[in-house]
């Protein structure tokens, strides 16, 4: 999980231009290619012709469809990042009127969800007191976002749940690493959207990489003392085989990711609200799966 983290997080090099590149010369093969299969179709069995040139129709429409939610869900992620770098400046600079425009971009940005309706008004009846920055901020942050980081932590504990019993129970090592991967990319989309930005492939892949560099940035991406707490403590870890221990390792490890994934997702800083532990994370999400070894 380190390695990948450490590749998916390494600078773009001169070679960003290669795939691009390679992309537009491969669109235009293909788009020849099938000019020239149509017209001969059509020329030797109009019928076949006009149904393969329909064909050809709705897979255009399908695949501009794609792109469409490709860059929407860009733009998604775009605004978020764009909430988080305001939100900084506001309170950096202490200006109000900044601070009051962000609350009402984020009010509007989650008006379409019907579980934040109540935090909704709470947050529009309590911004007309506050003159200070800082305070509008981080009112807006426990108003909005209580309930999706609510939400988030679930993911992220069921998450560490399936990884950490998929290691313990699967013998095989290939098979639980991929477990493990397609789990924590799972958690990372799923977070995503719970914060409104719904990735698409590429998206989603750009999300990917931006957890990673979180991870190495602030140097995570190793045990820290919050996660060996989690692992080492109490008298049921020490009872538990090898595989089971490594389960817990890997949940704590999956755990890690999904708490960058949520300062990735999270359209502000940590401030008002705590910042998720992996050892509460890891301990919820371990209670039902260890609850047999605790009784005997």
């Amino acid at each position: 999980m380190v390695r990948m983290a450490e590749l998916a997080a390494r600078p773009a090099t001169g070679r960003g231009w290669l795939w691009p590149t390679a992309g537009a010369l491969l669109s235009l093969v293909v788009s020849v290619a099938a000019y020239d299969y149509l017209s001969g179709l059509i020329v030797r069995s109009p019928v076949v012709g006009a149904a393969a040139l329909l064909l050809t129709g709705l897979l255009a429409l399908l695949l501009v469809g794609q792109i469409v939610r490709e860059l929407l869900a860009f733009r998604r992620l775009a605004r978020i990042d764009r909430f988080r770098a305001e939100a900084l400046a506001a309170t950096s600079t202490a200006d109000t009127a900044a601070a009051v425009t962000l609350s009402e971009k984020l009010e509007t940005f989650y008006a379409g969800r019907p579980e934040l309706q109540w935090s909704r008004e709470t947050l529009a009846d309590q911004r007309a007191g506050l003159l200070d920055a800082d305070a509008l901020v981080q009112l807006t942050e426990r108003q909005l976002l209580t309930p999706l980081d609510a939400a988030a932590r679930r993911e992220i504990e069921a998450a560490a749940r399936t990884v950490a019993a998929a290691t313990a129970l699967i013998p095989i090592a290939l098979v639980d690493v991929m477990a493990a991967a397609s789990q924590n990319i799972r958690m990372i989309r799923r977070i995503a959207e719970v914060y409104g930005a719904h990735a698409g492939l590429f998206g989603s892949l750009r999300l990917l990489r931006e957890v990673a560099q979180h991870l190495l940035a602030t140097g995570a991406v190793a045990v820290g003392d919050d996660m060996i707490g989690s692992m080492a403590g109490g008298h049921v870890f020490a009872r538990l085989s090898r595989r089971f221990g490594e389960g817990v390792v890997n949940g704590a490890l999956t755990a890690r990711v999904g708490i960058a994934a949520m300062e990735v997702c999270r359209p502000l800083p940590f401030a008002a609200l705590p910042r998720p532990k992996v050892s509460n994370l890891i301990g919820r999400a371990l209670t039902g799966l260890f609850q047999g070894e605790r009784r005997s």
